[in-house]
Parts: structure tokens; sequence; C-alpha cells
């Protein structure tokens, strides 16, 4: 099936956005490759709003997560939304983004709009490539309701897994673990200080992940510390990096997927990790709401805004 797309360029850069697909940026090339993965065995289709997320649109590349990413229910003391039935990886992926592209002399760039199906907001993101190569990302969110409206955010760039591949994040940031699977991973401790973690009787460093374990999957959530708005995926001497203010963007999820998980019965396990950005921790926002207690909010006819800046750097400037 193919799918029309927009495509942005800039130093080197080409970013390709594909309304239909939930304004998904399904290609990001950069320093000469491609950065994002991409799914063999499941090839893009038009979305389905309910359905499941790994086992229909999970075909690579970087989708918005809001206001959840895991399905849940809100828990029956939040006003307004108690009970409310929020689907797997959220609402934005399974409606087609309005789009507008407009062109000015800092280059162009691509606004992505969203309206809430089962809550009452607009969420917005403009993407600008720069001359420089850099992503420019601006995000904001609008409650149009009348009541407080609790949300998790996630920006979810999917990688391919290679034996280079090094996660460059703030040294002995406080960690926590959503989930795990796979041998290599028992035992895995529920907190640590990034990027070492006690697995039974080993210690596993999980910056370079080819090398924790043979077969293996976890999702991890880490608070960045002051003053350090900077995580990387790494490649050789070739590194894609985000940057961004932690007082606002707080977060950074983990995902690495080292052949051990696929939502298939007798599928090929991926191989491939993200690093996601994000305002609050924890997959559910049922539980962002309660144990973790990582959920954000926007009060009525308010307008919470962010920015992340991806940019392609070599070992040479970094």
């Amino acid at each position: 099936m193919t799918f029309g797309f927009i495509e942005l360029e800039g130093g080197g850069t080409r970013v390709r956005i594909v309304p239909a697909l939930g304004g998904r940026i399904v290609s990001l090339v950069a320093l000469g490759r491609e950065w994002l993965w991409s799914n063999d065995a499941l090839p893009p289709r038009d979305p389905v709003d309910g359905a499941s997320y790994s086992e229909t649109g999970d075909s690579g590349g970087y989708d918005e997560c809001f206001p959840t990413v895991a399905a849940c229910n809100i828990p029956n003391g939040i006003a307004r939304f108690g009970g409310l039935a929020l689907p797997d990886h959220g609402e934005l992926w399974a409606q087609r983004a309005a789009v507008v592209v407009e062109t000015d002399p800092n280059g162009h760039r691509a606004t992505c709009t969203w309206e809430g199906r089962r809550m009452p907001y607009q969420f917005t993101r403009v993407v600008r490539v720069t001359s420089a190569g850099a992503i420019a990302m601006r995000y904001e969110v609008r409650n149009t309701g009348h009541d407080r409206l609790p949300f998790i955010w996630a920006a979810q760039p999917l990688f391919p897994l290679t034996p280079s591949t090094r996660l460059e994040l703030p040294v002995g940031a406080r960690v926590r673990v959503w989930s795990h699977r796979g041998d290599a991973l028992r035992g895995l401790v529920p907190e640590f200080r990034w990027p070492h973690a006690r697995a039974e009787a080993r210690i596993v460093d999980l910056s370079h992940p080819d090398l924790a374990g043979r077969q293996y999957a976890c999702k991890l959530f880490l608070d960045m510390p002051a003053g350090t708005g900077v995580a990387a995926v790494a490649e050789g001497e070739l590194r894609m990096e985000v940057a961004f203010d932690e007082r606002t963007v707080p977060n950074v999820g983990v995902w690495l997927n080292k052949g051990e998980w696929t939502p298939f019965k007798g599928g090929r396990p991926y191989l491939n990790l993200a690093i996601e950005p994000g305002l609050g921790a924890a997959d559910s926002l049922a539980d962002a709401l309660g144990v973790w207690g990582g959920a954000h909010w926007v009060e009525p006819g308010q307008t919470r805004e962010w920015m992340l800046t991806w940019r392609p750097v070599t070992a040479s400037r970094a």
C-alpha cells in the first residue's frame, strides 16, 4: 500500500512524514544513513482506531504517543475522565494528521495537528529541518474542555539495535523498570542508576545493549537530572542526539529489544530500540496517575508547550 508523504530537507538531513499514518516520520536520513528502524514483518497499513498498535501499526519509524502509551482505564477517582478506556499507543497514531507545510527564511516546516477523540484536546507538532541538518520540533497540547486533563506523552523513534549500538544518557541518573523479559535480565532490580543494573548475580551495562545479554527485552524510565537534557544513540562515530529542557521534558523512556519480543506467535523477534523523551513516567496513564506518580496535567483552556531538537553529529563534532 502506498501512502502520500511530505519531505523536509536541510543540511544533508531529510525527514519524511506520512499524514495518513498518524503523522508518523517514516524516514530520517542524516550523515549518509537511515536512522529509523522499519519492520519487515508488518508493512504500513491504514490505521484503525482502537486496534492493537503492536499487531497492526508497529511498522517502524517515529510516532507520538498521547495521552497514554499502554492501553489502560483511567482510575475512577479522576474527575470527568474516571473509568475512561484509552487505546494501545494512545490516540494519535490511528488518525490522519492535518498537515500544513510552510516555508520561511529558516527553511521548510510541517505542522501536524490532531484532535482528541476520547478526551477534549488539540495536539500539535511542528517539525523544521534547519540548514545545519538539525530537526527542531515544537509541541503543544491545548485542553479544549472544561476539566483538568491528565496525560502522558512520549516521542517514540525506533532505531535498529546492532552490535555497535551505544546509548548515551546521564551517568548516575535514576532508572525505574517498567517491564523486562528474557533470561538475560532475570532478576533485574526494579530501580538502579544508569547504566549499570544488577540482574541476579551479575551486573549488566545497558549502555551497550548488544553486550548486555544474548536475548532480552526491557522498558525503562529515566529521570533526567538538572542540567542534563541530552540523550543519544550512537553507531560507531555517528550519533543522533536529542536535546531538550529537562524542566519541561523530565523523562526519557528506553526500550531495548534484543531478539526477545514480537507480538506475532512464531514470528521472528525484533532487534530494535527507542530513546523516548517524554512527559511522565510509566507507559500507562493509569499507573502514572497511581503508584508511579508521573502524570502531567493541562488546565481547561490552557496550553502546555515543549521542544525537542534532534542533531546528527560525528565523533569529531561531538
